[in-house]
Formats: structure tokens, sequence, C-alpha cells
């Protein structure tokens, strides 16, 4: 039969000859010595699948390898049941959760038990041993009442409790390794074989699970621990305690249950608890400069005008300063490979000027502050000319505000650094984290539909390039922070689902981002919605995506 076949993103489609029915896994052997990076999944038709799925005559087939976002999950999670596995062999049926992403890796906690040092190597050693041995993951279906019969038998009751939603006629998807059954919210790689990048490490009171990465998709980054990302995994924890909602089904039965108005008014009082005390930091040390960071639908305006409040209280009087009005004459700005002005590197910025005016303010000079006319692509001044006393701090918003050439003129004894993000989320159940780049993809397609008219498909289309500029400049600098701020809260997900959903279903079958509004779409199919935006407060993090705030 004849297909047509990419091998890889960006690749062109060729036609190929395969024998009938042959799968995605097959024709991948036939090219493996042609493709880039290693294969994890297929794209049949503009739908992702396993490798393991057979093709028709007529069929597009690419192969995507884990800088495609749903083959770097499928990854990742393949991983996992062979960790569970592995883990199942070594210490028994103890109780595993997968809690977070951290150090290039996941965080991975045995909750019923203590795990050693040698306990966890041992876990990497039985691995290793299942990789050799080339297993299948075995994919069987099931109907509602039998998956979840065979998951609690496996002692994996809370995972159960991720079919709620589903009717009783709808088919259950559930893998076995080596005699170990689990569910999961991907499909999988076919075989133990093709998990080869990884490594495993005690660390604090779990083990990390760390592996490659799109940026280098066949080797594990060097590593650097994120202890200050801990450090919040451990707060936010406390506070699922205390909210009572800890997956995505506690969410949905509080829902269901009428529960949404407390649940709603403590994780906003959570986030003040926690900016009042970020407040009092910077009060106590004596900061002048509080320098703002955190990639793109962090809630960092909203943040930054309520810490500004709260350090009101505290008797200060602080000055806001965004980055964006120091850009450079349009004219002056440097242009990307495309020839587009780009406004995303630090050499965007007058740094001369901004540096000068940071410095007199401090010094207690009277100062014109720009405001930069994006539709004239200049600065104007005149509007803002400031002077502040020797107590006023300045908070500084941007997405270079930790980089040294920024406020190379500063003393550092001064400033105060704050990094902002969804950092962790609920998880779908104790084996399905829900990555926190997804609580911004969905914050931004909501709030570009709303302030822009952007479609889903411009914002996801976007999302990459955005990303990118991310990993330049501002995931690296994130180990420079003194606190976090961990801006997600926990029943969003069931908010944004209204809004979300329309948009993501007009994403087309033919569209390139379509794969990406499905697994979006799945994912909303485990939520329950949650209606009534009136019990939001117009001061929430999140009226920056939905609308009606005072802040942004």
């Amino acid at each position: 039969m004849e297909i047509q076949l990419s091998l890889g993103a960006g690749r062109p489609y060729e036609n190929f000859s395969a024998d009938e029915g042959a799968s995605a896994e097959m024709i991948l052997n036939d090219v493996r010595d042609k493709v880039e990076y290693s294969v994890y999944a297929a794209l049949v038709n503009n739908q992702v699948r396993a490798l393991t799925e057979e093709l028709k005559a007529g069929d597009r087939l690419q192969f995507l390898d884990i800088r495609s976002k749903q083959a770097f999950l499928m990854y990742q999670n393949s991983l996992v049941m062979l960790f569970l596995a592995s883990a199942k062999d070594v210490i028994g049926d103890q109780h595993v959760e997968v809690r977070m992403s951290l150090n290039q890796g996941l965080y991975i906690e045995v909750t019923s038990c203590a795990v050693d040092e040698d306990q966890t190597a041992m876990i990497g050693v039985r691995m290793e041993e299942l990789i050799d041995q080339d297993l299948p993951f075995e994919l069987r279906k099931y109907s509602k009442k039998e998956g979840r019969k065979l998951l609690v038998e496996e002692g994996l009751d809370e995972t159960s409790r991720v079919f709620d939603k589903f009717r009783d006629s709808d088919e259950v998807r559930i893998y076995c390794l080596n005699g170990y059954s689990d569910f999961f919210f991907t499909d999988l790689v076919p075989s133990t074989a093709y998990l080869r990048h990884f490594e495993v490490m005690k660390y604090r009171e779990g083990i990390l699970l760390r592996y490659a990465q799109p940026e280098k998709p066949d080797e594990i980054p060097a590593y650097k621990d994120e202890y200050l990302m801990y450090r919040a995994f451990k707060e936010q924890s406390d506070w699922n305690e205390l909210l009572g909602v800890k997956y995505v089904a506690d969410l949905n039965e509080k829902i269901r249950a009428g529960k949404s108005f407390d649940m709603i008014q403590m994780s906003e009082a959570l986030h003040d608890q926690k900016i009042v005390e970020i407040a009092r930091m910077i009060t106590s040390l004596h900061k002048r400069v509080v320098l703002i960071l955190g990639p793109s639908s962090s809630g960092k305006t909203t943040f930054a005008r309520r810490l500004i409040v709260h350090l009101k209280v505290q008797g200060l009087d602080p000055l806001y300063v965004g980055t964006d009005d120091y850009f450079k004459e349009r004219e002056d700005c440097p242009v990307d490979e495309n020839g587009e002005r780009d406004y995303e590197g630090l050499d965007a910025l007058d740094l001369e000027l901004f540096n000068r005016q940071m410095k007199d303010l401090l010094a207690g000079k009277k100062v014109d502050m720009p405001v930069f006319n994006f539709i004239t692509g200049h600065k104007e001044y005149g509007s803002r000319i400031t002077r502040i006393t020797q107590d006023q701090p300045i908070i500084i918003e941007g997405i270079h505000s930790f980089d040294r050439e920024l406020t190379q003129d500063i003393a550092d004894y001064s400033k105060f650094r704050i990094y902002i993000s969804p950092l962790i989320h609920i998880n779908l159940n104790a084996h399905n984290r829900i990555p926190t780049t997804d609580t911004r993809i969905i914050r931004r397609l909501i709030r570009d539909s709303r302030t822009r008219g952007s479609d889903a498909a411009d914002t996801l289309k976007r999302w990459s390039q955005v990303h990118s500029g991310e990993n330049q400049n501002i995931f690296p600098q994130a180990g420079e922070a003194d606190t976090f701020f961990n801006s997600v809260h926990v029943y969003e997900l069931a908010v944004m689902k209204k809004y979300a959903v329309p948009l993501l279903e007009k994403v087309g079958p033919d569209e390139p981002e379509y794969p990406e509004a499905s697994r979006l779409l799945r994912l909303f199919e485990f939520v329950e919605s949650m209606d009534g935006d009136q019990l939001i407060a117009n001061t929430s993090i999140i009226r920056e995506f939905i609308g009606g705030g005072v802040f942004a």
C-alpha cells in the first residue's frame, strides 16, 4: 500500500510503499537510520497516535520525537509506568505519587513507607533490567466497571476515580507491563526498549526520575537543584490539604457538592497570605528594588498590583515600573532572522536610559520617565515626572527583570527577586500529572480571544515561539529568585473550562494545531465545569484572563 511519510516535524511528506496493515513502528524500523532523534509517537492524519497504530492506504504519517509536546508527554508517562512497575518489584505494593516537574524530571514520593538511597538505586537497576528485556506496554480495553475493578485490585483506588465522569458505556484503556496495570492519560511507547535516556536518584523526601529534554532530545541534562521550587511544592501541598483538593476528582466532588464558594474563598485567602508574607520580607529587609519575573500568563500584572497594595499596608509607597516603557525606538530595535523587529531580547531595551533613571530615582532625583507608544513605536515624555523618597521601593516587572545587565548600576544588596508562575497544580490522579504549561496555555488562549480577538489556533501556533523565548530569557534565571509565588488556583481548570472548550473546538482537523487542541479538550473531559464567575473576586489573578479584574 502507498502512504505519505514525513520523517519529522518540518520535513516534507513523500510517497512510501508499505505492507498492508503495517504499523507506524514497522515503518519506523525501515527508516530509523534516516530520523534525527529517537521517535516516540506518530502523527497519523493529523492525530497523535501510538507507534503501534496500524495504517491504511493513503494515510499521512509523521514521526514525532520529544520536541513535539505530545511525544514528550508520551515518553514521560512511559517512563513513569516503567518506574512504577519496577518500584513494585523492589518495594512491593506501596502508594506512589508523581507529584511535580522538578530538576529536569519528575519528583516522586512513596507516601506509605520510607525509601532510602539503596532502594532508589535498586529501582533504577530494575528499570534497566526491564528495558533490556524489551517488554511490551500492552494496551487492554475494558468497560468502565471492569476497568475500575482492575485498578482497585491493583491498589489504585484513587486512580479508579478518574472515571467518575465516564458514562457506563465508555471504554476504559489500561496499560499492562510485566504484571502491573495502570491508567494513563496519553498513549505509551510500544516497549521498554524505547526508554534509554533517564536516571533515578534519591532527593530529599522522595525520588527524582530525570530524563532528556526537548532542547537536547538524546541526552540527560546536567543536574541543578531547584530547591525553591521544591519548597513551593511543599507549601502548595499544605494548601491542597487545607482545601481538601488533591486530584481532579476531589475538585469535581467539591463542585457537585455545592462547595465552590468556600473553595474559591480559601484559595484566594491563601494567595493573599503568601503576598502578605512576601511584603513583610521586603519591608523587614529594607529592599529598595523588587524585581518580578515569570513566564507568559503567570499573572505578573495582578500579582505586582496586589503586592503594591500590601506594601502600602506595611507603610510603604512603591513605584511601579514596567520595562516595556524602555523599549528602544522602533527603528533602533534589532531584527530577527525573519527581518521582523525582535522585542523579546534584552537588546530591545534602552539599558543605558533604564539604569540611569533607576539610579537617579534611588538617589532622590526627579526623573522624567518614558511611556512607550506601541502605535508610533516611540517613547513619550512629560506625563510621568517622578521623584521618590528613601523609603519608597521600586517594583520592576518584565521578562528580563532578573538579568543583571538590566540593573547593572543598582547595588545587588538592594534587590529582592520574586519568581511567579503556575508552578504546581492539582494532578489528574496519583500517576498522571497535569503539566503546568497547560495552565498557562489555557489562560493565554482565553485572554488572547478576549483582548485581541485571536482564535485558539493562533495562540497555539505562537506558543512554541513564546516558549522558546522563555527557555532563553526566563527559566534559566528562576534560580536567582529570593522567593517563589505559585500563581495557580486549584479551582481554575473548572472555571476555565466553559471559556476554553468552545475556543478549542473551533480548531479544525486539518490545522497543525489540531493535535494540541484535541489533547487539551480531552483533559477537560475529566473536569467538572464551574459556573458562577461572580464568586471570583475582581482582584483575583484569574480575572487577568477571564476579565472583570480591577488590576489588569
